[in-house]
Protein backbone atom coordinates (compact mmCIF):
# COMPACT_ATOMS: atom_id res chain seq x y z
CA UNK A 1 0.00 0.00 0.00
CA UNK A 2 2.36 3.22 1.38
CA UNK A 3 5.37 1.10 -0.37
CA UNK A 4 4.44 1.97 -3.69
CA UNK A 5 5.85 5.84 -3.52
CA UNK A 6 9.52 4.52 -2.73
CA UNK A 7 9.61 1.91 -5.82
CA UNK A 8 7.77 3.63 -8.22
CA UNK A 9 11.33 5.55 -9.54
CA UNK A 10 13.21 1.85 -9.61
CA UNK A 11 10.78 -0.37 -11.44
CA UNK A 12 12.01 0.11 -15.20
CA UNK A 13 10.81 1.10 -18.69
CA UNK A 14 7.48 -0.90 -18.91
CA UNK A 15 6.44 0.81 -15.40
CA UNK A 16 7.20 4.47 -16.89
CA UNK A 17 5.48 3.23 -19.80
CA UNK A 18 1.65 1.90 -18.03
CA UNK A 19 2.31 5.45 -16.23
CA UNK A 20 2.31 7.67 -19.44
CA UNK A 21 -0.58 5.55 -21.11
CA UNK A 22 -2.47 5.48 -18.40
CA UNK A 23 -2.53 1.81 -17.76
CA UNK A 24 -2.42 0.04 -14.49
CA UNK A 25 0.80 -0.76 -11.88
CA UNK A 26 -1.38 -1.73 -9.08
CA UNK A 27 -3.78 -4.48 -8.84
CA UNK A 28 -6.33 -5.19 -5.65
CA UNK A 29 -6.05 -8.93 -5.70
CA UNK A 30 -8.83 -11.04 -3.35
CA UNK A 31 -6.19 -14.05 -2.74
CA UNK A 32 -9.69 -15.69 -1.40
CA UNK A 33 -12.99 -15.11 -0.93
CA UNK A 34 -13.51 -16.68 2.65
CA UNK A 35 -13.93 -14.87 6.08
CA UNK A 36 -13.85 -15.24 9.78
CA UNK A 37 -15.03 -11.57 10.24
CA UNK A 38 -18.84 -10.40 9.11
CA UNK A 39 -17.81 -6.25 8.57
CA UNK A 40 -21.26 -4.35 8.92
CA UNK A 41 -19.69 -2.55 5.63
CA UNK A 42 -18.22 -5.12 3.63
CA UNK A 43 -20.91 -6.88 0.66
CA UNK A 44 -18.36 -8.73 -0.82
CA UNK A 45 -19.55 -12.60 -1.91
CA UNK A 46 -18.17 -14.48 1.00
CA UNK A 47 -18.18 -17.63 2.29
CA UNK A 48 -20.10 -18.99 -0.45
CA UNK A 49 -17.82 -21.91 -2.17
CA UNK A 50 -16.77 -19.48 -5.31
CA UNK A 51 -13.72 -21.38 -7.21
CA UNK A 52 -10.29 -19.83 -6.20
CA UNK A 53 -7.36 -20.19 -8.78
CA UNK A 54 -5.18 -22.51 -7.33
CA UNK A 55 -1.40 -21.14 -6.72
CA UNK A 56 -0.07 -22.13 -10.04
CA UNK A 57 -2.82 -20.53 -11.38
CA UNK A 58 -2.14 -17.27 -9.70
CA UNK A 59 1.49 -17.72 -10.60
CA UNK A 60 0.68 -17.76 -14.42
CA UNK A 61 -1.48 -15.04 -14.13
CA UNK A 62 0.74 -12.73 -12.57
CA UNK A 63 3.69 -13.74 -14.00
CA UNK A 64 1.71 -12.00 -17.15
CA UNK A 65 0.36 -9.03 -15.31
CA UNK A 66 4.42 -8.56 -14.32
CA UNK A 67 4.68 -8.55 -18.72
CA UNK A 68 1.91 -6.42 -19.20
CA UNK A 69 3.51 -3.84 -16.47
CA UNK A 70 1.60 -4.28 -12.75
CA UNK A 71 4.30 -3.91 -10.49
CA UNK A 72 2.27 -3.17 -6.80
CA UNK A 73 -0.10 -5.98 -5.66
CA UNK A 74 -2.17 -5.44 -2.48
CA UNK A 75 -3.42 -8.88 -1.32
CA UNK A 76 -6.60 -8.94 0.47
CA UNK A 77 -9.34 -11.65 0.88
CA UNK A 78 -11.93 -12.27 2.46
CA UNK A 79 -9.41 -13.01 4.94
CA UNK A 80 -6.02 -13.78 3.21
CA UNK A 81 -4.70 -16.28 6.35
CA UNK A 82 -7.39 -18.54 5.90
CA UNK A 83 -5.82 -19.66 2.77
CA UNK A 84 -3.41 -22.66 3.67
CA UNK A 85 -1.02 -21.87 0.68
CA UNK A 86 -1.08 -18.06 1.23
CA UNK A 87 2.99 -17.63 2.39
CA UNK A 88 3.88 -19.76 -0.46
CA UNK A 89 1.69 -17.61 -3.10
CA UNK A 90 3.23 -14.33 -1.54
CA UNK A 91 6.77 -16.21 -2.16
CA UNK A 92 5.81 -16.87 -5.98
CA UNK A 93 4.76 -13.25 -6.32
CA UNK A 94 8.06 -11.79 -4.82
CA UNK A 95 9.96 -14.05 -7.19
CA UNK A 96 8.47 -12.76 -9.95
CA UNK A 97 8.85 -9.30 -9.00
CA UNK A 98 5.95 -7.75 -7.19
CA UNK A 99 6.17 -5.13 -4.32
CA UNK A 100 3.18 -6.24 -1.92
CA UNK A 101 1.22 -5.53 0.92
CA UNK A 102 -1.00 -7.95 2.68
CA UNK A 103 -3.95 -6.70 3.95
CA UNK A 104 -5.48 -8.80 6.83
CA UNK A 105 -7.82 -8.53 9.85
CA UNK A 106 -5.10 -9.66 12.45
CA UNK A 107 -7.20 -12.75 13.69
CA UNK A 108 -4.59 -15.17 12.57
CA UNK A 109 -1.24 -14.03 12.74
CA UNK A 110 1.23 -16.59 14.39
CA UNK A 111 5.16 -16.60 15.79
CA UNK A 112 5.56 -19.26 12.86
CA UNK A 113 3.72 -16.99 10.17
CA UNK A 114 5.62 -14.29 11.00
CA UNK A 115 9.07 -16.05 10.76
CA UNK A 116 7.92 -17.28 7.10
CA UNK A 117 6.72 -13.72 5.97
CA UNK A 118 9.58 -11.73 7.25
CA UNK A 119 11.88 -13.28 4.77
CA UNK A 120 9.93 -11.75 2.07
CA UNK A 121 9.93 -8.32 1.59
CA UNK A 122 6.43 -7.64 2.48
CA UNK A 123 4.70 -4.82 3.83
CA UNK A 124 1.73 -5.81 6.23
CA UNK A 125 -1.57 -3.91 7.01
CA UNK A 126 -3.63 -4.93 10.00
CA UNK A 127 -7.26 -3.91 10.61
CA UNK A 128 -8.18 -2.28 13.95
CA UNK A 129 -11.18 -0.21 14.23
CA UNK A 130 -11.78 0.14 17.92
CA UNK A 131 -10.23 -0.95 21.30
CA UNK A 132 -13.32 -1.34 22.75
CA UNK A 133 -14.27 -5.07 22.90
CA UNK A 134 -18.16 -4.85 22.34
CA UNK A 135 -17.60 -2.26 19.73
CA UNK A 136 -15.07 -4.40 17.75
CA UNK A 137 -18.23 -6.84 17.77
CA UNK A 138 -21.01 -4.71 16.57
CA UNK A 139 -18.55 -3.77 13.73
CA UNK A 140 -16.92 -6.74 12.65
CA UNK A 141 -19.54 -8.97 13.61
CA UNK A 142 -17.12 -11.41 15.62
CA UNK A 143 -15.70 -11.50 19.28
CA UNK A 144 -11.80 -11.21 18.03
CA UNK A 145 -10.62 -8.06 19.54
CA UNK A 146 -8.43 -10.29 21.70
CA UNK A 147 -6.90 -12.38 18.72
CA UNK A 148 -5.95 -9.37 17.16
CA UNK A 149 -4.30 -7.58 19.85
CA UNK A 150 -2.30 -10.76 20.19
CA UNK A 151 -1.04 -10.62 16.55
CA UNK A 152 -0.49 -6.98 16.34
CA UNK A 153 1.92 -7.74 19.90
CA UNK A 154 3.58 -10.49 17.42
CA UNK A 155 4.27 -8.26 15.16
CA UNK A 156 6.19 -5.68 17.27
CA UNK A 157 9.52 -6.54 15.67
CA UNK A 158 8.08 -7.29 12.10
CA UNK A 159 11.34 -5.84 9.91
CA UNK A 160 9.30 -4.66 7.14
CA UNK A 161 6.77 -1.37 6.91
CA UNK A 162 3.70 -2.46 8.84
CA UNK A 163 0.38 -0.18 8.77
CA UNK A 164 -2.73 -0.44 11.13
CA UNK A 165 -6.02 0.93 9.06
CA UNK A 166 -9.05 2.16 11.09
CA UNK A 167 -12.41 3.04 9.03
CA UNK A 168 -14.46 5.45 10.64
CA UNK A 169 -17.74 4.87 11.21
CA UNK A 170 -20.47 6.07 13.61
CA UNK A 171 -19.61 3.09 15.96
CA UNK A 172 -15.98 4.11 16.47
CA UNK A 173 -15.31 7.93 15.52
CA UNK A 174 -14.97 9.12 18.75
CA UNK A 175 -12.31 6.40 19.06
CA UNK A 176 -10.39 7.04 16.09
CA UNK A 177 -7.30 9.28 17.90
CA UNK A 178 -6.62 6.69 20.62
CA UNK A 179 -6.75 4.00 17.79
CA UNK A 180 -4.31 6.29 16.24
CA UNK A 181 -1.71 6.31 19.34
CA UNK A 182 -1.76 3.03 19.86
CA UNK A 183 -0.63 2.10 16.17
CA UNK A 184 1.82 4.91 16.99
CA UNK A 185 2.61 3.31 20.17
CA UNK A 186 2.97 -0.28 18.57
CA UNK A 187 5.35 0.72 15.39
CA UNK A 188 2.73 1.04 13.06
CA UNK A 189 2.16 3.64 10.57
CA UNK A 190 -2.03 4.50 10.72
CA UNK A 191 -4.60 5.03 7.60
CA UNK A 192 -7.73 6.39 8.54
CA UNK A 193 -10.54 6.08 5.98
CA UNK A 194 -14.15 6.80 6.44
CA UNK A 195 -16.75 3.98 6.20
CA UNK A 196 -18.65 4.54 2.36
CA UNK A 197 -22.36 3.04 1.64
CA UNK A 198 -24.10 2.70 -1.49
CA UNK A 199 -20.51 2.11 -3.10
CA UNK A 200 -19.40 -1.48 -4.49
CA UNK A 201 -18.68 -4.11 -2.26
CA UNK A 202 -17.03 -2.65 0.77
CA UNK A 203 -20.45 -0.48 0.61
CA UNK A 204 -23.00 -2.40 2.06
CA UNK A 205 -25.34 0.41 4.14
CA UNK A 206 -25.43 -0.41 7.87
CA UNK A 207 -27.38 1.94 10.12
CA UNK A 208 -25.30 1.35 13.16
CA UNK A 209 -22.71 2.32 11.18
CA UNK A 210 -23.58 5.16 9.62
CA UNK A 211 -22.77 9.00 10.66
CA UNK A 212 -23.51 12.27 10.04
CA UNK A 213 -20.57 13.70 7.59
CA UNK A 214 -19.56 16.72 9.75
CA UNK A 215 -19.47 14.98 12.55
CA UNK A 216 -17.06 12.10 10.80
CA UNK A 217 -14.95 15.26 9.51
CA UNK A 218 -14.70 16.80 12.77
CA UNK A 219 -12.65 13.24 13.65
CA UNK A 220 -10.61 13.69 10.55
CA UNK A 221 -9.82 17.36 11.04
CA UNK A 222 -9.32 16.91 14.66
CA UNK A 223 -6.64 13.90 13.56
CA UNK A 224 -4.58 16.69 11.79
CA UNK A 225 -5.33 19.67 14.04
CA UNK A 226 -3.35 17.48 16.79
CA UNK A 227 -0.78 16.00 14.23
CA UNK A 228 -1.27 12.54 15.17
CA UNK A 229 -0.99 11.20 11.18
CA UNK A 230 2.54 11.42 9.98
CA UNK A 231 3.79 13.77 6.97
CA UNK A 232 3.17 12.49 3.69
CA UNK A 233 1.03 10.44 1.67
CA UNK A 234 -0.92 9.39 5.13
CA UNK A 235 -1.26 12.92 5.91
CA UNK A 236 -2.91 13.69 2.62
CA UNK A 237 -5.36 10.84 2.57
CA UNK A 238 -6.99 11.70 5.47
CA UNK A 239 -7.00 15.76 4.25
CA UNK A 240 -8.52 14.08 1.01
CA UNK A 241 -11.41 12.00 3.70
CA UNK A 242 -11.66 15.20 5.07
CA UNK A 243 -12.75 16.95 1.47
CA UNK A 244 -14.60 14.15 0.91
CA UNK A 245 -16.74 14.06 3.66
CA UNK A 246 -17.72 17.68 3.24
CA UNK A 247 -18.70 17.40 -0.50
CA UNK A 248 -15.79 18.27 -2.27
CA UNK A 249 -15.01 16.88 -5.49
CA UNK A 250 -11.95 15.05 -5.13
CA UNK A 251 -8.94 14.73 -8.21
CA UNK A 252 -9.23 11.61 -10.43
CA UNK A 253 -9.82 8.29 -9.64
CA UNK A 254 -7.35 5.67 -10.71
CA UNK A 255 -10.08 2.85 -11.17
CA UNK A 256 -9.27 1.03 -14.50
CA UNK A 257 -6.65 3.21 -15.09
CA UNK A 258 -3.69 2.65 -13.00
CA UNK A 259 -5.33 0.25 -11.70
CA UNK A 260 -7.73 -2.79 -11.18
CA UNK A 261 -9.01 -5.00 -9.00
CA UNK A 262 -8.69 -8.99 -9.31
CA UNK A 263 -10.67 -11.51 -6.95
CA UNK A 264 -9.69 -15.20 -6.34
CA UNK A 265 -11.27 -16.85 -9.25
CA UNK A 266 -9.45 -14.47 -11.78
CA UNK A 267 -12.62 -11.73 -12.40
CA UNK A 268 -10.91 -8.35 -13.02
CA UNK A 269 -13.33 -5.02 -12.47
CA UNK A 270 -11.87 -1.29 -12.78
CA UNK A 271 -12.53 -1.22 -8.75
CA UNK A 272 -14.49 -3.04 -6.42
CA UNK A 273 -17.20 -0.52 -6.75
CA UNK A 274 -17.73 -1.92 -10.32
CA UNK A 275 -18.92 -5.65 -11.90
CA UNK A 276 -16.07 -8.15 -13.32
CA UNK A 277 -15.86 -7.56 -17.38
CA UNK A 278 -13.59 -10.32 -18.04
CA UNK A 279 -11.61 -13.39 -16.93
CA UNK A 280 -8.13 -13.40 -16.16
CA UNK A 281 -7.55 -17.87 -17.15
CA UNK A 282 -9.52 -16.89 -20.29
CA UNK A 283 -8.40 -13.51 -21.53
CA UNK A 284 -5.37 -11.43 -21.28
CA UNK A 285 -5.45 -7.98 -19.51
CA UNK A 286 -5.79 -5.80 -22.64
CA UNK A 287 -8.40 -7.65 -24.09
CA UNK A 288 -10.08 -7.25 -20.75
CA UNK A 289 -9.39 -3.13 -20.10
CA UNK A 290 -11.05 -3.19 -24.18
CA UNK A 291 -14.19 -4.40 -22.41
CA UNK A 292 -14.08 -1.55 -19.63
CA UNK A 293 -17.09 1.17 -19.99
CA UNK A 294 -15.10 4.05 -19.25
CA UNK A 295 -17.96 6.24 -19.59
CA UNK A 296 -19.37 4.71 -16.21
CA UNK A 297 -15.57 4.77 -14.94
CA UNK A 298 -15.40 8.79 -15.60
CA UNK A 299 -18.94 9.41 -14.37
CA UNK A 300 -18.08 7.43 -10.82
CA UNK A 301 -14.41 9.68 -10.05
CA UNK A 302 -16.20 12.51 -11.62
CA UNK A 303 -19.23 12.12 -8.83
CA UNK A 304 -16.28 11.38 -6.38
CA UNK A 305 -18.41 8.26 -5.04
CA UNK A 306 -15.45 7.80 -2.58
CA UNK A 307 -12.27 7.97 -1.43
CA UNK A 308 -10.88 4.53 -1.42
CA UNK A 309 -7.00 4.74 -0.93
CA UNK A 310 -6.36 1.74 -3.11
CA UNK A 311 -8.14 3.51 -6.11
CA UNK A 312 -6.16 6.91 -5.51
CA UNK A 313 -3.06 5.88 -3.92
CA UNK A 314 -0.98 5.99 -7.54
CA UNK A 315 -2.70 9.55 -9.25
CA UNK A 316 -1.89 11.40 -5.80
CA UNK A 317 1.38 10.34 -5.81
CA UNK A 318 2.05 11.24 -9.84
CA UNK A 319 0.26 14.87 -8.65
CA UNK A 320 2.35 15.39 -5.44
CA UNK A 321 5.74 13.75 -5.69
CA UNK A 322 6.73 15.94 -2.79
CA UNK A 323 4.29 14.67 -0.11
CA UNK A 324 5.45 11.08 -1.59
CA UNK A 325 8.51 11.67 -1.50
CA UNK A 326 7.92 13.55 2.32
CA UNK A 327 6.59 9.02 3.14
CA UNK A 328 10.03 8.06 3.22
CA UNK A 329 10.51 9.99 6.49
CA UNK A 330 7.30 7.85 8.53
CA UNK A 331 9.12 4.45 7.60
Amino acid sequence: MMTVPFTILSNGLKLFTNLIAGQPVLATFQVNLRCNSACGYCDLPLNVGRYEMTREEIQGVFSCLYHDGVRFVLVQGGEPLLRRDLVEILEDLSAIGFHLTLITNGTKVTPQFIERLGRLPVAISVSLDTLDREKYRQIRGADQLEHVLEGIALLKTFPHPKFLTCIVSEVNRTEAPAVVRFAREQGFLPVLGAYHWNVGTYGRPDELLMYDRSSAAAVFNGLLDDELIPSGYLRKFVEDNVSWLRGQKLEPCDAGRYSVAIDASGNVSPCLAFPSVGNLLESSLSEILARFNRQEIQACSDRSSCNRLDGRVVGTILRHPITAWRTTASL
